[in-house]
């Protein structure tokens, strides 16, 4: 069931999640192969914690992988990833349903290289949703800033 901070989010914007079976998208191999569309649509929310104790959520393609010096740069701090733990204390969320929607306090940024999609696909709180939208629309609802994070998948 998508949590009603979600749906808030969704509907305020005209948006709606597409829900399947519990379990079924919690990667984004998994959510693309359920959706039926390219690995790189699935836009994965990653929360990272800062050395300067601050927590980070970054948006980006399924088929990438962050860059720490790309990260540094963006963020002007050295980042690890979240634990399971932070990652739902700090956004509500459990590790495979992250999503961008609703959560407070935390900047988030938007890959630039999620926007070659015309549909993207972000969780809407569980690891069974997605939402298809823009790239620009994710950019809207999430309220993130866009910035060059991550490494090309040949990288």
């Amino acid at each position: 069931m998508i949590p009603d901070k979600v749906r808030a989010a969704l509907d305020a914007h005209g948006l709606s999640a597409l829900e399947f079976e519990p379990g079924s998208t919690p990667t984004s191999v998994s959510a693309a192969e359920r959706i039926g569309v390219q690995v790189g649509q699935i836009a994965k929310s990653i929360l990272l914690k800062g050395k300067d104790d601050r927590f980070y959520m970054v948006l980006m393609a399924g088929d990438r992988k962050l860059s720490n010096a790309k990260l540094k740069v963006a963020l002007g701090v050295k980042t690890r990833m979240a634990t399971a733990e932070e990652t739902e204390s700090v956004t509500g969320f459990r590790p495979g349903g992250v999503c961008p929607f609703g959560v407070e306090n935390v900047p988030i940024y938007a890959d630039e290289a999620l926007s070659e999609y015309d549909t993207v696909y972000p969780a809407a709180g569980t690891d069974a949703s997605g939402v298809p939208m823009t790239f620009d629309q994710l950019v809207a609802v999430a309220g993130a800033t866009v910035a060059d994070l991550s490494k090309s998948p040949e990288e």
